[in-house]
């Protein structure tokens, strides 16, 4: 939700900064979209002892567009990623009815950076992102998986999905899209340590 994250958790996690707790009633996604400020991190956290049902059920609320996308390596070990609307991101895009997911995750992939992927693993994870279009309020769900290429292919960004640079880039030079990211782009790094 712009910059902030809100957290369902069955303890009470230890969060460093900015954390705001919220009961059930308050978990209204849109909402706390609109409430949350584009320029400062907020963490929501809500605690319950099921919160696998809660989530659920709050999902069951939503209308859910479905994306898949990679965190994709090359030859030499590097990460590819994308630069669009001014941050660092991987590569993904929505599912065609119809596709399944992993179908879907290597079609975006290769699409978005012109590149042909040869190898694709085990979903790392699946994140959920809130922004709005034309107006509205959109969820998406986005499942993400480890993908590989031979060698160091050229990339070549699909301009008209507003992908301005797709590079290749070190574990050690990482620090500049970790520096101008989205959370959960952050989280899927964490998760596997780069």
């Amino acid at each position: 939700m712009n910059q902030s994250l809100l957290i369902f958790a069955d303890f009470a996690p230890k969060i460093k900064k900015n954390v705001q707790t919220i009961g059930l009633q308050e978990i209204d996604l849109e909402k706390l979209f609109n409430s949350s400020n584009k320029n400062e991190e907020i963490n929501y956290l809500f605690v319950h002892p099921d919160v696998s049902t809660i989530f659920r059920k709050i999902l069951s609320e939503q209308k859910i567009i479905y994306a898949a996308g990679g965190v994709v390596r090359n030859g030499e070990g590097d990460y590819l990623f994308i630069h669009r609307l001014g941050k660092w991101d991987l590569p993904k895009g929505k599912v065609d009815e119809g596709e399944k997911m992993r179908e879907a995750a290597v079609r975006e992939v290769e699409e978005e950076c012109g590149i042909k992927v040869d190898y694709l693993g085990e979903k790392i994870q699946t994140t959920y992102h809130t922004y709005t279009m034309r107006g509205k309020f959109v969820l998406k769900q986005t499942k993400w998986y480890d993908m590989g290429v031979n060698k160091i292919p050229k990339l070549i960004p699909q301009t008209e999905e507003d992908i301005t640079e797709a590079v290749w880039l070190s574990k050690k030079d990482i620090k500049k899209i970790k520096e101008n990211t989205y959370p959960l782009i952050l989280d899927i790094l964490d998760k596997i340590s780069i």
